[in-house]
């Protein structure tokens, strides 16, 4: 994009943004009033963000953004392409491999953003004096609601943003600055009555449109929470091992999206559709290997290895019974407990004639129940074979 002299401040930035590999780049009023404030508190007060007590103690610099920073005037908010080259759904039909969400197959965002955003907010501290902060998810900034204020696309009623141009499928960043910027026209709603989004949650997280709680969500059962699942979602879980991409996948405006031109944000072969039985040898040095730059590596190899054994119980094929085997003595409770589930699942009769010791020698209370006659939901007493 070729600029002049005439041209105005946003329009240089916008097109530096662009030539630093971002796909979108639009401008928010950064001190207006924000009502997403109050929708925030009413997720925290119902509980609906469980473990991730974070929101909870950061929810009164998330009120406004001029909570965290009082001098920002003005948000640049940037877009980046993320979109697959193939709906994610396909593999949930091949139960004997691992369904790793699309945003977490290739490198971690987090870090190839960062860098772009603090390239970007460099060049306009150089070229138009004035202060300037950066922020990524990890930080204490409502993102989409600022991403919709601007024009990025609006949050749809899974929550998430969705884009005319891209779907369910962006990244997103912000530069605030102490400098006035003309703001673009916010986005509208374009959703209609459609709940096709809704309607494809496995584990029916969406108490109503635009609500979403976190409790029953695939994503963060499997990411943030520590522990074990809880035994009514495992079954739903199905092959899912690291997040979920349904509701974002169902979503129509996908039909517009484009596939992701960042090579970093590529798929790797190894984590399209990795079999369930080669990711239960995992140890902590070959997980660290396998998602080397991945987000993946956030949750550590304990919690990997859990969602994996889920996952196994859930396949139905017996020949995995060994892999499961040979994590019941596994150092991590967490694995231990998953691996007496799956089992459980695929080999009762095994189960039955282990669960006596098992019972009496398992020294953690929480493993200690999975060995416990009874299952602790309905569903886990079928046979899947």
């Amino acid at each position: 994009m070729t600029t002049s002299t005439s041209d105005s401040i946003e329009t240089l930035i916008r097109a530096e943004a662009l030539r630093l590999g971002f796909d979108a780049c639009r401008f928010a009023d950064a001190s207006e009033a924000w009502p997403a404030s109050d929708r925030l508190a009413q997720f925290v007060d119902a509980g609906r963000h469980g473990e991730m007590a974070w929101m909870a103690q950061t929810a009164e610099r998330r009120a406004h953004p001029t909570a965290m920073w009082g001098e920002a005037r003005s948000a640049v908010m940037l877009g980046v392409n993320y979109g697959p080259d193939a709906d994610p759904r396909e593999i949930l039909a091949h139960p004997e491999l691992g369904a790793i969400s699309a945003y977490a197959q290739g490198d971690d965002y987090h870090e190839l953003i960062k860098k772009r955003l603090k390239t970007l907010a460099r060049w306009m501290q150089q070229r138009f004096p004035a202060e300037v902060k950066v922020f990524v998810d990890t930080a204490p900034l409502m993102e989409k609601p600022l991403a919709e204020r601007a024009g990025l696309g609006w949050q749809g009623r899974h929550t998430n943003l969705v884009s005319r141009e891209f779907g369910s499928w962006l990244f997103l960043g912000a530069v605030l600055t102490t400098r006035e910027l003309k703001p673009d026209a916010p986005s509208e709603d374009h959703c209609g009555a459609c709940h096709a989004c809704l309607d494809a949650c496995p584990t029916n997280a969406f108490p109503a449109p635009y609500q979403l709680d976190a409790r029953r969500c695939i994503s963060y059962l499997t990411i943030e929470l520590q522990d074990a699942i809880p035994a009514e979602f495992r079954p739903a879980l199905g092959n899912r091992i690291y997040g979920c991409d349904d509701c974002l996948a169902a979503c129509p405006w996908n039909k517009f999206a484009q596939i992701a031109h960042e090579q970093a944000l590529h798929a790797r072969e190894a984590l399209r559709a990795p079999p369930l039985g080669e990711l239960a040898l995992l140890d902590e040095a070959a997980f660290r290997a396998l998602f080397a730059k991945s987000p993946v590596k956030r949750i550590g190899r304990d919690r990997f290895v859990r969602n994996v054994l889920y996952a196994i119980g859930n396949s139905g094929d017996v020949g995995l019974v060994t892999r499961v085997l040979a994590l019941l003595d596994d150092p991590a409770p967490v694995v231990r407990g998953a691996a007496a589930w799956a089992l459980r699942r695929l080999a009762p009769e095994v189960f039955a004639g282990m669960q006596a010791d098992r019972a009496s020698t398992e020294r953690d209370w929480n493993v200690q129940a999975e060995w416990s006659p009874t299952p602790a939901h309905p569903d886990e007493s079928r046979d899947p074979s």
